[in-house]
């Protein structure tokens, strides 16, 4: 049963009435462009064929009560007395009320079911598809206006200081914004998107490790702050205003660590902008060495990699029809990603997850993805029905 369908059959269960509404926001995958978000930087992520579901319905009251069918679990808070608890799932769906609430919206209480087929902690944005499905949710029985860039800033926040990690706009922007058959080269400083064709005859290629990490238990935070002080040291903003040739006339300065943050951030982003340009000319095989070269500074300037994430990388890469492979999201463990010709993928699956688990003694998941549209309300389980629950 396909998740959308599923949401709406236990709404159906739990409450003896169809939805009001279902929705769906995506994960993603980062093609290039790692850690330069919150650096003013580029990046060229897509959308993918994993989502957030939600069916729902609006209540009389303020009250949110959610049943996540991932987790069995349900959750129940009122939009008048929101407070941060713990890691809990629910403290996204609270962090976006809060923030939708701080940008001035009225929101209305709602009930719903949700579940999803994002890979939690893997590296594919699963968090933000949880704040853009939860968003999409607050617009159906509040009637905001859905703008994806205002809804994408609203899920930062929620994020950046109701979770309390300092990720930049990328996750929630392709989330909310992303288009079908195309990755989107976002310049994360003027927040402008230019659709890019996926190169054609590949595939993208999801590699999870079946490893994982918290950002805030692991040194996410520290990267951000590093570079952070790198940019300070040049008197600008941020790392997007400096030039290799400025970084390495100030590498004695900056000390070893800092030049190396600093010089994945700023050799990221030209390879951003270069494997966006071979990808509307089709040059498949540069778009894979760029993707290669990004692995090596993420492993070796950023270390963010890890021992599973270098095994399944380096297996990929040995496989036919692998053009570039390298590791997706913040690091320390989660996913990988690979460009592949469609005529072996299925073939790449079956070898790489083979050998990556003769290597590991740990068996991955591997997901070939399609490029998809950013969240969207689905006419799937409406009932045009104009009711509140009591």
């Amino acid at each position: 049963m396909s998740l959308d369908s599923l949401v709406s059959s236990e709404f159906q269960t739990r409450f003896g009435v169809p939805p009001r509404f279902v929705v769906r926001a995506p994960g993603r995958v980062n093609l290039i462009g790692e850690h330069t978000d919150y650096n003013d930087g580029y990046v060229l992520p897509m959308a993918i064929n994993r989502a957030v579901w939600i069916a729902l319905r609006e209540r009389a009251d303020r009250q949110i009560s959610v049943c996540s069918l991932d987790f069995d679990e349900r959750t129940e808070f009122s939009l008048d007395c929101l407070q941060p608890g713990s890691t809990h799932w629910s403290e996204y769906l609270k962090g976006v009320a809060w923030a939708l609430k701080e940008a001035g919206h009225q929101l209305q209480g709602w009930e719903g079911v949700l579940a999803g087929d994002v890979p939690v902690g893997a590296g594919l944005s699963s968090s933000a598809a949880l704040e853009m499905a939860t968003a999409r949710a607050f617009e159906c029985v509040s009637g905001f206006p859905w703008d994806a860039l205002t809804i994408a800033q609203i899920g930062q926040r929620a994020e950046n200081e109701w979770i309390g990690t300092k990720c930049g706009i990328m996750d929630q922007m392709t989330a909310a914004a992303g288009i079908a058959d195309h990755a989107l080269l976002i310049d994360c400083r003027s927040l402008a998107i230019q659709p890019v064709p996926l190169p054609p005859e590949t595939v993208v290629v999801a590699l999870d490790t079946s490893t994982r990490r918290s950002l805030l238990d692991s040194e996410y935070n520290d990267r951000v702050a590093r570079c952070g002080a790198a940019a300070a040291h040049f008197g600008e903003p941020s790392l997007r205003n400096v030039s290799a040739e400025q970084l390495e006339i100030e590498e004695r300065r900056l000390g070893g660590i800092m030049h190396r943050r600093a010089r994945h951030v700023i050799t990221e982003n030209e390879r951003t902008k270069l494997a966006a340009a071979a990808m509307r000319r089709g040059d498949i095989a540069e778009t894979g060495r760029l993707m290669d070269a990004s692995h090596a500074s993420l492993r070796d300037d950023y270390e963010v990699s890890s021992r599973e994430l270098n095994a399944i990388v380096d297996v990929a890469r040995q496989q036919p029809g692998c053009y570039g492979a390298k590791l997706v999201g913040a690091g320390f463990g989660g996913c990988a990603v690979a460009l592949v010709a469609s005529t072996t993928a299925d073939r790449f699956v079956e070898v790489a997850a083979a050998e990556y688990q003769e290597i590991t003694g740990v068996q991955p998941a591997i997901h070939i993805c399609t490029a998809a549209d950013g969240a969207e309300i689905s006419d799937n389980g409406r009932d045009g029905t104009d009711y509140l629950s009591p």
